[in-house]
């Protein structure tokens, strides 16, 4: 049975503020926990309504009772946070992603399983994306939080400091269908409504458009994030 304590701490995680202070988050379903813990991911403790040797059984309603799902998956784990190294450092020899005030959870956690499709292990942060962490974006990733590495910081110095191509998507690029793309680089992906930063977007060397197709009626006004990512990482593996 589920103490009162362990419901408080699990609903606790569900704001940064309080992942931040245990330095616990929270993961929920067979596939999304199993990664991680195949992954080397520490379990704090892992609740289940099926046996299993490493869980404490619980009932489903008490599942509900400390789910962050519409629907449980039979099994909730807390899991420790792993430690963020000190220097950070550009993986210059392949080809990484980073995140430039993209703060949808959602789409967050969309970007890292599509990072992970292909075969980007790497992915760099500003502190102003969404927490990687947040229960929405461990279940959007659907385990591919344990295959790719997330590292929150500031991306103007470790952008200034690149020896590879920096890419960004922008409504003034040139059409990428068209253009030279390289293995190794840095493929940065702006906020939601505005784009990637002023700031960031003085260091893109190589701008980016994803064209319209459709010229002779109205259409959307851009692309959701997640699908520019992935339209933009489909056409660099394409060529490599």
């Amino acid at each position: 049975m589920l103490s009162k304590n362990q419901i408080k701490l699990i609903k606790s995680l569900e704001t940064k503020k309080n992942r931040k202070r245990e330095g616990l988050f929270v993961a929920e379903g067979p596939k999304v926990v199993g990664d991680l813990l195949r992954a080397g991911y520490r379990p704090h403790s892992i609740f289940s309504t099926q046996p299993r040797p490493d869980a404490e059984p619980i009932t489903d309603d008490e599942l509900r009772r400390i789910s962050f799902l519409q629907h449980p998956q039979e099994v909730l784990a807390v899991f420790h946070i792993p430690t963020q190294p000190s220097a950070i450092r550009l993986q210059s020899s392949t080809l990484s992603l980073a995140l430039d005030g993209v703060q949808d959870p959602g789409n967050v956690g969309t970007i890292i399983r599509i990072a992970d499709w292909f075969g980007i292990s790497n992915i760099y942060c500003s502190p102003d994306t969404a927490d990687v962490y947040n229960p929405k974006v461990v279940q959007a990733t659907m385990g591919s939080l344990a295959h790719v590495t997330i590292t929150y910081c500031d991306l103007l110095p470790l952008l200034y400091k690149a020896d590879v191509p920096i890419y960004g998507t922008l409504l003034d690029g040139q059409n990428i269908y068209e253009q030279p793309l390289s293995d190794k680089g840095i493929i940065v992906m702006g906020n939601e409504g505005n784009g990637i930063s002023p700031e960031v977007r003085e260091l893109v060397t190589n701008k980016l458009l994803i064209p319209n197709f459709n010229k002779n009626c109205e259409t959307a006004e851009s692309l959701n994030v997640a699908i520019a990512t992935a339209i933009t990482c489909s056409e660099f593996r394409r060529k490599f």
